[in-house]
């Protein structure tokens, strides 16, 4: 006889213990161990809140470089931890729990060697169905930076920049040269 694991609900992934060392996700109802990120990844992610960060307001922007909790569907369960989430602050809904439950003005994922096309692509899904209106997906191998943009429904490349200043649209007076997020 099959058995059918039960499926996570919000009560239950916040009644667990934490997972140690790794990062976590559930999506659909699973809970997925993510390993924890190596140097070069932490180190993009820093390089980039940092930059980012001298360029706004703290007081009216969030800049969150970690993996936090983001909400994407309460039943079945979704809850994504983004490597970067920026937020104009008098719009951001945070639950009792203290899981972020608006949508974020900007999403950054660094990718990690052990990324692979159909899992980066379930998580722009997710972004997308939430209406996240721009996604970077930054390649420290490829040394570019995808900028994705909400169209129809979807986050659709807009361009790939090698060079450059990365501008985004939610933040118009922040401009980040590519070549300042390597790691030296």
């Amino acid at each position: 006889m099959a058995t059918v694991a039960r499926l996570l609900t919000y009560e239950d992934w916040l009644a667990m213990p934490p997972v140690g060392e790794g990062r976590e996700e559930v999506v659909n109802g699973e809970l997925q161990i993510l390993p924890p990120n190596k140097y070069t990844h932490a180190e993009v992610v820093h390089n980039l809140s940092f930059l980012i960060s001298t360029q706004v307001d703290r007081k009216r922007v969030s800049v969150i470089e970690s993996s936090v909790s983001l909400m994407i569907n309460p039943k079945p369960l979704t809850c994504r931890a983004p490597d970067m989430v920026i937020c104009w602050r008098e719009t951001m809904v945070r639950d009792d729990e203290d899981v972020v439950c608006s949508v974020p003005d900007l999403i950054v994922e660094v990718l990690s060697p052990s990324e692979n096309r159909r899992r980066k692509q379930s998580k722009l899904d997710d972004y997308a169905r939430i209406g996240v209106l721009e996604a970077w997906i930054v390649s420290p191998e490829a040394q570019t930076v995808e900028i994705r943009l909400l169209v129809e429904g979807k986050l659709a490349v807009a361009k790939i920049l090698a060079d450059g200043n990365l501008e985004p649209t939610r933040f118009p007076d922040v401009k980040i040269p590519i070549g300042e997020i390597w790691p030296e």
